[in-house]
Formats: C-alpha cells, sequence, structure tokens
C-alpha cells in the first residue's frame, strides 16, 4: 500500500452525528433523549417538536448521514482507501453505543472519528466526546475490549468544507433577481450558544468574548466573502448572525438573531439578502425549518427579496476533504511529516483537545482529548476510576 493512502494506525471511521426522528412517534423521544436530565414535561416537548411534525415527524439529518456514508465509502473505496465505514448517533437509532459495540465485535481496535460539527463549542465538540466517553465505559461494562478513539480536527477552514459554500453563495447570487443582485447582504448563519459556552469554547489560550466558536465563524465568513468578490468583482457587505435558539429566556445567548437582522437590513434599504448556513454541514431541521421556513416568511412579510445558499452536505470535495483529513491524522500519528491544509488566518486546529478546552459546567469525561480517561496511544483504557475527570 502506498504511504499516502496507509491509514494506519486506524483501522475504522465512525460518523458521528446527532440523529433525528424519522416518524411522528419518534419525535417526542428523541426530545427526551436530547433533553435528558433537563426535567422538561412531555407535553413541553410536543410543542418543542412542532416543526418536526411540519415535515411529517421526519428529520432529514439520517437521510443526508446515510448519503454521506455512502458517498466516503465510495470515495475511500476508489481511490484505494482500505478503512471500514461506520454510522453512529448521539441521540437517535444508530446509537453511538451500539455502533461502537459492532465496531469492537468485528474487531476493530483503533477508530478515527469524524463528527458532524467542524466548529470549537462544548456542543459541538466536548459534548460528542462525553457521549463517546459514555458508551466505552457501557462496553467495559459489558466486559469488552476497548477501541482507541481519536477524533478528526476541526475542519471549518479546509478547503473540501469552504469551498463547497463559496460556489452556493454565488448560485444563490444568480438566482436573486437581476436588479437586486449586486446589493445583497450577505447573512451566514450558525446556531446560537449562550454567550457562556462561546466565551469558553476552545483552547484555554482563545477564551474570550466569543471564544474560538465566534473566531471560527467569522474566520469562514470572511474567506467566503473575499472569494465571492474575487470572482464577481461586487463587494457585498456581510454580517455573521445566529438562528436556533433554544435557552431560557434570561440566559444571554449571541445575537443577532437571523429574523432580527433581516428586519435590520429591510430597515436599512437593503435591496435583498443570501442567508448563508456555515454553521452547518448539511440541510437539517434548523436550516429547513428555521432558515427555509421561519426566516424565508419573515422575509416575505418584510417585502425583502431572499436566497438561501447550499450546505456542503455530501459534496465530493467535502468527501475528498475528509479523505485527506484522515490521511493526515493517520500519517501524523505514524510520526510522519504531513502538511496540514487549511485556508484563512487561524491555520489548522488541534488534533488533540487540550484540558480546559471547550469545559463542560459539570464534571465528566470526555474521550479523544487531553483529559480522557481513556488512552488513545494504546487503544485501551487507563482505569474506570477516572472517568470523572473534568
Amino acid at each position: 500500500m502506498p504511504d499516502t493512502l496507509d491509514p494506519t494506525p486506524y483501522d475504522a471511521l465512525l460518523l458521528l452525528s446527532f440523529g433525528g426522528p424519522e416518524g411522528p412517534d419518534d419525535v417526542v423521544p428523541f426530545l427526551e433523549n436530547v433533553t435528558r436530565g433537563r426535567g422538561i414535561p412531555k407535553e413541553r416537548l410536543k410543542e418543542v417538536g412542532q416543526h418536526y411534525f411540519l415535515f411529517g415527524g421526519v428529520s432529514p439529518i439520517n437521510d443526508q448521514n446515510r448519503e454521506l456514508l455512502g458517498a466516503l465509502r465510495e470515495d475511500f473505496a476508489d481511490h484505494g482507501l482500505d478503512l471500514p465505514v461506520y454510522w453512529g448517533n448521539r441521540n437517535w437509532a444508530p446509537y453511538l453505543t451500539d455502533t461502537l459495540r459492532e465496531l469492537v465485535q468485528d474487531g476493530r481496535r483503533r477508530v478515527l472519528v469524524l463528527a458532524t460539527s467542524a466548529y470549537a463549542s462544548y456542543s459541538g465538540c466536548r459534548q460528542y466526546r462525553e457521549d463517546l466517553a459514555g458508551a466505552l465505559a457501557t462496553l467495559a461494562d459489558e466486559g469488552l475490549p476497548l477501541p482507541g478513539v481519536d477524533k478528526l480536527r476541526h475542519y471549518f477552514n479546509h478547503p473540501g468544507f469552504v469551498q463547497p459554500m463559496i460556489d452556493g453563495v454565488l448560485a444563490a447570487l444568480d438566482d436573486l433577481p437581476a436588479d437586486v443582485r449586486a446589493g445583497a447582504r450577505l447573512a451566514f448563519t450558525t446556531h446560537s450558544i449562550p454567550d457562556a459556552s462561546a466565551d469558553t469554547s476552545g483552547p484555554v489560550g482563545e477564551h474570550g468574548d466569543g471564544g474560538a466558536y465566534v473566531a471560527q465563524h467569522l474566520d469562514v465568513a470572511r474567506l467566503i466573502a473575499d472569494a465571492v468578490r474575487e470572482r464577481t468583482g461586487v463587494d457585498h457587505p456581510w454580517s455573521l448572525v445566529y438562528q436556533s435558539r433554544s435557552g431560557a429566556p434570561h440566559i444571554p445567548w449571541l445575537e443577532p438573531d437571523i429574523c432580527d437582522h433581516l428586519e435590520e437590513l429591510h430597515a436599512a434599504g437593503a435591496p435583498a439578502a443570501v442567508m448563508v448556513p456555515i454553521g452547518f454541514v448539511s440541510d437539517h431541521m434548523e436550516v429547513l425549518y428555521d432558515l427555509d421556513t421561519e426566516a424565508t416568511a419573515k422575509a416575505a412579510e418584510l417585502g425583502l427579496p431572499v436566497r438561501r445558499s447550499a450546505t456542503v452536505g455530501a459534496d465530493p470535495r467535502f468527501v475528498a476533504g475528509v479523505r485527506e483529513l484522515v490521511l493526515e491524522r493517520a500519517a501524523t500519528e505514524r510520526g510522519r511529516p504531513v502538511e496540514r491544509c487549511a485556508l484563512g488566518a487561524l491555520g489548522p486546529s488541534h488534533d488533540l483537545c487540550p484540558v480546559g478546552c471547550c469545559p463542560a459546567r459539570a464534571p465528566k469525561a470526555a474521550a479523544a482529548g487531553a483529559d480522557s480517561p481513556y488512552d488513545q496511544r494504546r487503544g485501551e483504557g487507563r482505569g474506570r476510576e477516572k472517568e470523572t475527570t473534568p
């Protein structure tokens, strides 16, 4: 095998995602999984789930993950990369624990994880690592051998992620009426999170106002806006805005909300807008409902022409980028020199989340980090006594 296509020490890739309901009867149980431990009444969950019921109780995320899973397997096979790809979710079938159990029973002992979240934050990284630790603890309780688990670095600024979004913005601009196209504003959107979570996102050295979460999104937005200007000759004003807030009203979350921003654009005389969901890998529910339904309805109410650009989904460039990231990490683990590809001002992210990176509110074990109770390098547990490490 050519060294450039050698995945060792890894013997599996795990696509790890959020999960979503696949029918009306799944909605409330799914939301119970998502909100477990918060004491939210079932009646309130039924209210929260209304946007799922508008789409027949089906979230598109699982089908989109199936498409990405198939694309990754096909790409790996086409390029001679012998690495099986598995899929597990945090909140719905196929569940992460079941998939890790299947991996172990298939004889896999060193797993690389691709999370469907490109940026640093507690909910976008640390919480996935906590779920990995919880799944490993379950396997240990069952007496199964524990696989070594590593997580791919944040890929927000990898060309395979950024370039499809540039093309998506160009296509959305082209779809606007010609008389408003040149004056269109770009509204880069991502999931709002509590200010406190944003401020502590990323390594400790990056903590501060907005933390790594906001800095990474701003860097990607700037990359896309600059590329659009270079390709069209038009400088479109842009802003980073937020969507999908779900927390208590008294807790500060990142603002402005996309609908409030559209009102501000209209009041300022903007002729049109393009919503660019840079915070999302695929067109799942937050995109279909919060942008395509709610924000688009707000724009229609205002009389503001608006378009929404595409997410990367299973774009072949993103899939190829994942392959490159896998081989980069494998070569790094073997001690080989490797070029770490990244666009923008921030450079490539860390491979191993350091202590204090995106901290949890309460002490909880997390795998695939410097504070993990599991040893990624040896592929076996260090000991159950450390599982409450914060």
